[in-house]
């Protein structure tokens, strides 16, 4: 028997799927409650700027996180609607 996996079960899948790992939790969990830049994520979470900013560029590929640049710093944000909800109900 096949069955046919809608696009909206995948894509949710994929925003679940990036979520999962614990770093990039964290960082969406503390964007949802307010816009940070680069440094103040890494300050809080205690961990190398190199690895904040691949997790970051990741959220950002995937459409969960927008930069907005303000001078020389980028402030992050969350954007996708599912990944607001997911941390909501966490």
């Amino acid at each position: 028997m096949e069955f046919n996996i809608n696009k909206q079960f995948a894509a949710e899948a994929e925003v679940l799927k990036v979520l999962g790992h614990p770093i990039r939790l964290k960082i969406v969990a503390g964007l949802c409650t307010q816009e940070c830049n680069v440094k103040h994520i890494w300050e809080c979470l205690n961990l190398p700027q190199a690895t904040v900013s691949q997790h970051l560029a990741l959220l950002k590929h995937k459409g969960i996180i927008e930069g907005k640049r303000e001078g020389v710093e980028v402030h992050y944000s969350v954007i996708h609607p599912l990944a607001k909800k997911i941390i909501a109900a966490l």
